[in-house]
């Protein structure tokens, strides 16, 4: 079995408040869980408005597809998010 994570930092550059950001990273992660079906949270700078650090993980007998399926699932919200942008991303695999 093996387990794959990617930690994602986005800019969020029209939010102006918390709610703000809490609107754009709960839609974030619910169409992320629906669409890839992977785990997904908020991990870190929970109280910076204009940062959002989301989890992703997944379990799977072969590495090349978790690592696959996280790059699907990073790529697409790079492209329909609009109203934030894609810092940084790793994605590690054990």
């Amino acid at each position: 079995m093996v387990i794959a994570a990617a930690r994602i930092e986005l800019e969020l550059h029209e939010g102006c408040s918390l709610k703000d950001k809490r609107r754009v990273v709960k839609s974030v992660i619910a169409r992320l869980r629906q669409r890839y079906n992977l785990a997904a949270a908020e991990v870190d700078a929970h109280d910076q408005w204009q940062r959002a650090v989301i989890g992703l993980t997944t379990l799977s007998t072969d590495p090349a597809h978790a690592h696959s399926l996280l790059e699907k699932a990073i790529a697409s919200l790079a492209e329909w998010r609009l109203d934030c942008e894609l810092a940084d991303y790793t994605i590690e695999i054990w």
